[in-house]
């Protein structure tokens, strides 16, 4: 005893330490480490030390950190006390409870006293909960006090059977269910008879000014509706019902003090399950009697409130939202149950919207996601797989009407704008538009995307009311806008280009599948007189300013599906999109030159959306658009990138018209880059010599005229080959097969320029703008930063597909550097696309050609350009190239990659782990920020090459591509039935990629190497890729007589594993990682010691515990419960320092009920002393 109070002054003092904010560093991380010694040391010494601290002359935040370490020991360390010692724990524990029951005790203290019997008795069963049920009831009699603190441990008691986490054991979650539903006929009728008459109590003392009494019967009150929100989550919701729980929280609804609290419950009851068995009558009308309450609650809210008024307080909308969300779980989940109740449901639908319309937008947000799932299932053209569904369906169809569709459409449009753009005509000021301080857990992107998929889902459930409304808005804006003072408005476009993503959501959503309901000829009759006048007002517009034709270029290809449903409008369209390209000067000598270019780019783009989109429908048009193209090209008012943008469209447009007619138009397109592609004097001149690049960049012509060839090859081999459906496979040749004789060798010594650049031969003598140029620009850090860059509306950067980097108006460097940064991306992904187009890749190009361009300065390539050339060009190599392909192409090609990988990214990541630095070769030129930014892009770029070598790992390891391969159980059912069954490596290598790998030893040591460190590297992503890898490799040592393979797998592999249980951030992948230690463990214990010989190396390893791991896994066939064994032996031979399993294991931290605070609720807040309490339920 003398030892634990010695100890509990040196915890204390390391607590004070710890939490005092002017300690200084190294005594906090000394603090700490001591602290952590004392939890992961003697489990004895730590209980006695921690009850010494829970003392009522300690403060309280150190009786606190004292509950904080006995709940570590129950939940982490209570199998290594003994049986006896468990029982002295738990009854030391629960003489806890009296005592800490006393006026102005902290409520975080009795909380997690409360947690730590809960803990005790979820961990020693049903025996201890059945001996305790008795005393606790009696304890509850004694006043609110003692209640608050029944109610709290009855609300942590369920606490496994409602947080799940993955390691707890299937039978301790089914007997603690199974103890709690027997007990659920004292437990239900105690939590009821504590509301009742502690709000009885705390109104009688509030009536006769008690205000003190009356707080801690409110406590009370507080504590039980958290309990009862506790059993809502599972315990029957019959039960619920006949022990008048639900008619109680629905009275207190009506109670200013526990109201949110009370809409909590009401809440996870409506994310309930519908049974299947009998019960699913009673249930249905205990949900039945919910939905009322809901209703009538917010029927009084609304009703009191409307959807406009600003009187609402804070109090108020909290408890608005609250109903808000129940309604909307409850319509989510159990519409059914209204079916019979018409005029109820009709009522339903009209308070959402209500809501949906409210001017304050946590409520018009809260009901967003109910009309999404309505209108989504109202509007789904599928069965659905009951006739009750059906019957709710149609009931649906008939309530939400023209005028309601017509609503929603409204406040989408009013509401897909940001709060900048205020006042006018078009916004009311009245409403609480989209702001980051309204909603910073999503982006204004994300909000308008679901406001977006609203639209869609209505224009499908009433097309010509949807298209009626969005032309009469878009006229109604362009109206404003035209008679808008100039210069233009910002507001005016901003709203221009929103009512345009309208549109194209509309349009899109009828014309996408048209399957009309009711009669389509009338419907198909009335979209037409609709959108065909408001085709004709945009065509007859005379915008030339190039913003203003950009935004015209695309309200006309939002019409695309519209033509392929009409076509003989497509020719107006066509020359108007013409109309405006001329329109707009090639090279003003305004200072609008950059937002002119971007204009004719966005209007070439337009060219390429309508191809898509009308598919057959612009087929005629397709000579007239590509004789128009080759007029303006050779009267010079046609750049080549807008060019290229329009020859793609008519790769588009001959797509649909078959194979035949794509090489006709590709042979016609590529016909003068072929002249000029495959001409020696260019090659000679930049590509066979080292300094050729350097001399190209001075040369700005040819220089760009190689980026437009090599960005259309792409284009090309994106357009081309026959269109399929996801599960045909196309028989018929990839257009593109042919030209790719000449136009690959001059690519693949393109490719190996540019990493020549990065060499030690190329970087001599290079010019100081080249250097820079080399290095990662200001935009590439900023995305590997995390942090959002300046840039134009999700409506203008996200259409232009190929943006042209010709037209760069800033300095030298950075033209060479977008340059190299476009060149490269294409190169790659017409490599990629090309050995993706069949076997032609393989027939026209040399192996040795090949590996030399990609690999040959690998060592001096930057981790970025590494990553980027696996992810592109050989991940493609690894899943199409044939087996009898392998030996040429795989080995020379993986080898140089393993090998480099291998060694950059040891030396990488040991940097990281040791330093906290790592160390990546990728240049960052003249970095403004602090060194701290350099630190976190060094450490994303290496998490980002990691993550593509172990996912190229992962595909070596796809079954697609390892046929041939028994499982485990066949193997070991064949070895015990003949061990010398076992065959050669190599009989496998002809059908298992990974099987070819591990055969040519050259690829198989640095492979093997990276897998076994990456599961030591912090990076759970990448180790969940090398897991699946290893799994097969497995399989091959257990199918294989090759002894080193064997070996590896029995010792190294299990090492690894282990160590990667140790690694805090692999909680999210310990069941994969537990997985394999026990296929190593079960299929090669008995074959090899190895083993056996990891598992005692473990520090508190016995050999009794091995042995009793052993048998309890030769009891069982189950992998899940051999897993199981395994990882309890272990968590008790490491001492419980595999923090992967701890991290997993205390996942389910404790927590409030609430799901978020409710800080205006008074009851939740009867802690302050200076605050009297209200009842205004009761007047």
């Amino acid at each position: 005893m003398d030892d634990s109070a010695t100890v509990a002054v040196n915890v204390a003092q390391a607590i004070n330490t710890a939490m005092d904010w002017r300690s200084p560093s190294d005594a906090k991380r000394t603090a700490l480490s001591y602290l952590e010694s004392i939890r992961n040391g003697d489990v004895r010494l730590l209980g006695s030390t921690s009850f010494v601290l829970l003392r009522k002359d300690w403060s309280a935040e150190i009786r606190l950190h004292g509950l904080k370490m006995l709940q570590h020991l129950v939940r982490v360390r209570w199998e290594e006390l003994t049986s006896a010692e468990r029982r002295y724990f738990a009854n030391a524990a629960i003489e806890l409870l009296p005592s800490i029951s006393i006026p102005h005790e902290a409520w975080a203290l009795k909380s997690q006293a409360a947690a730590l019997v809960a803990e005790i008795i979820r961990r020693e069963g049903l025996e201890l909960w059945q001996e305790l049920m008795p005393s606790l009831i009696s304890l509850s009699n004694k006043g609110p006090l003692e209640a608050e603190l029944v109610s709290m441990l009855l609300r942590w008691l369920p606490e496994d059977i409602t947080v799940h986490y993955e390691d707890l054991e299937g039978d301790r979650r089914k007997s603690l269910l199974r103890g709690l539903s027997q007990s659920l006929s004292q437990i239900l009728p105690l939590l009821y008879s504590l509301l009742e008459r502690h709000f009885t109590g705390a109104f009688n003392e509030a009536s006769k000014q008690q205000f003190d009494a009356a707080k801690q019967h409110a406590a009370a009150v507080t504590a039980t509706l958290n309990a009862v929100n506790a059993y809502a989550e599972w315990a029957p919701v019959p039960d619920l019902a006949n022990y008048k729980l639900i008619d109680v929280c629905g009275f207190f609804l009506s109670s200013v003090d526990f109201r949110v609290h009370a809409c909590e419950f009401f809440k996870l009851l409506s994310q309930r399950k519908r049974p299947n068995d009998e019960s699913v009558n009673e249930f249905d009308g205990a949900m039945m009697n919910v939905f009322r309450i809901l209703l009538n609650a917010s029927g009084e809210l609304l009703s009191k409130y409307g959807s406009s008024s600003e009187q609402m307080d804070e109090g108020e909308l909290i408890f608005s939202e609250s109903i808000c969300e129940s309604m909307v779980a409850f319509g989510s989940s159990f519409m059914q149950v209204t079916i019979e109740d018409e005029g109820a449901l009709s009522q339903y639908v009209q308070q959402m919207m209500v809501y949906f319309q409210h001017y304050k937008f946590t409520l018009h947000i809260s009901s967003l996601n109910f009309w999404l799932v309505i209108l989504k299932d109202i509007s789904s053209k599928t069965k659905t797989s009951t006739q009750a569904a059906e019957k709710m369906k149609n009931k649906l169809n008939l309530i939400i009407n023209d005028d309601i569709c017509a609503s929603i459409l409204d406040v989408c449009f009013r509401r897909m704008i940001t709060k900048v753009v205020q006042s006018g005509t078009e916004v009311m000021d009245t409403w609480e538009l989209w702001s980051s301080e309204l909603d910073s857990r999503v982006g204004f992107s994300q909000y308008r995307s679901r406001l977006l998929e609203l639209v869609r889902l209505a224009a499908l459930h009433k097309p010509v009311i949807a298209a009626a409304k969005v032309s009469q808005r878009v006229e109604m804006t362009i109206s404003a806008y035209v008679a808008s003072s100039a210069p233009p408005p910002l507001k005016g476009q901003s709203l221009l280009e929103n009512m345009q993503l309208g549109l194209e959501t509309i349009i899109g959503a009828i014309f996408e599948e048209p399957n009309w309901l009711g009669n389509p000829e009338e419907v198909k009759f009335g979209l037409k007189s609709v959108l065909e006048g408001l085709l004709r007002e945009l065509l007859g517009l005379k915008w030339t300013e190039p913003a203003l034709a950009e935004v015209l270029g695309r309200y006309l290809d939002a019409f695309g599906p519209y033509l392929r449903c009409f076509p003989e409008a497509v020719g107006c369209v066509i020359d108007k999109l013409f109309q405006l390209l001329n329109s707009i000067p090639l090279a003003p000598e305004d200072s609008c030159a950059t937002i002119a270019g971007h204009a004719r780019l966005q209007i070439c783009t337009s060219f390429l959306r309508i191809a898509r989109a009308s598919e057959k429908s612009i087929l005629p048009h397709m000579k007239g658009i590509a004789e128009t193209m080759t007029y303006l090209q050779g009267e010079g008012l046609l750049l080549r990138g807008e060019h290229n943008m329009i020859a793609e469209a008519i790769l588009v447009m001959a797509s649909s018209s078959g194979i035949q007619q794509q090489q006709e138009v590709l042979a016609w397109l590529l016909e003068p880059l072929s002249n000029q592609w495959t001409d020696s004097e260019w090659q000679r001149s930049y590509l066979y010599d080292p300094n050729g690049l350097k001399m190209l960049f001075s040369k700005s012509q040819i220089m760009w005229s190689i980026y437009h060839n090599v960005t259309f090859f792409e284009k090309a081999l994106r357009r081309g080959g026959a269109k399929k459906a996801a599960t045909e496979v196309s028989t018929s040749q990839h257009p593109m097969c042919s030209h790719l004789p000449w136009i690959l060798p001059p690519l693949l010594r393109l490719v190996r320029s540019i990493h020549v650049l990065w060499s030690q031969v190329g970087s001599q003598s290079l010019p100081s703008e080249i250097r820079l140029a080399m290095t990662m620009s200001p935009s590439e850090q900023t995305s590997l930063l995390g942090e959002v860059a300046s840039k134009p509306s999700k409506s203008q950067s996200g259409r232009l597909e190929y943006p042209s980097i010709e037209m760069d108006s800033g300095s030298n460097e950075n033209t060479i550097r977008n340059w190299l940064k476009g060149v490269r991306d294409s190169c790659y992904n017409v490599l990629g696309l090309s050995i993706m187009a069949g076997e032609g890749f393989f027939l026209c190009v040399e192996s040795s050609a090949f590996s030399a361009a990609v690999m040959e300065n690998i060592q001096t390539m930057e981790f970025r350009h590494i990553r980027q050339l696996i992810h592109l060009v050989l991940i493609p190599l690894v899943k199409s190239c044939p087996p009898n392909l392998w030996e040429e192409w795989l080995e020379k090609t993986l080898y140089p990659l393993f090998m480099h990988c291998q060694q950059a990214l040891s030396y990488s990541w040991a940097g990281l782990l040791r330093e906290s630095r790592a160390k990546v070769p990728d240049q960052f030129g003249n970095q403004p920020g602090p060194d701290l930014n350099v630190e976190v892009m060094e450490e994303k770029l290496l998490r980002d090459l990691t993550r593509e070598i172990t996912l190229l790992f992962s595909l070596l390891a796809l079954p697609a591509r390892n046929k041939g391969i028994p499982s485990l159980e066949q193997l070991a059912s064949i070895r015990r039935a003949d061990p010398s069954s076992l065959k050669p490596l190599s009989s496998f290598s002809s059908t298992s990629l990974t099987a070819f790998v591990l055969g040519h030893k050259a690829l198989a040591v640095p492979a093997l190497q990276i897998c076994r460190e990456a599961f030591a590297w912090t990076d759970s992503g990448s180790v969940s890729k090398v897991v699946s890898f290893c799994g097969v490799v497995i399989l091959l040592a257990t199918a294989t007589d090759d002894p080193e393979l064997k070996g590896f797998v029995a010792r190294d592999l299990l090492y690894a594993g282990i160590q990667a249980l140790g690694v805090e951030s692999n909680a999210f992948v310990c069941s994969d990682l537990l997985g394999l230690c026990r296929e190593i463990f079960v299929y090669f214990s008995d074959k090899d010691p190895a083993p056996r010989q990891v598992l005692l190396s473990l520090p508190r390893a016995r050999l009794e515990d091995l042995s009793a791991l052993e048998e309890a896994v030769a009891k069982t066939t189950s992998a899940k419960e051999q897993k199981q064994h395994l990882r309890n032996f272990l968590v008790l031979a490491s001492g419980n320092n595999l923090k992967a399993i701890v991290q997993q294991k205390t996942a389910a931290a404790i927590t409030d009920v609430s799901a978020r605070p409710r800080a205006t609720s008074s009851a939740a807040a009867a802690g302050a002393d200076d605050e009297p309490i209200g009842f205004a339920a009761i007047t």
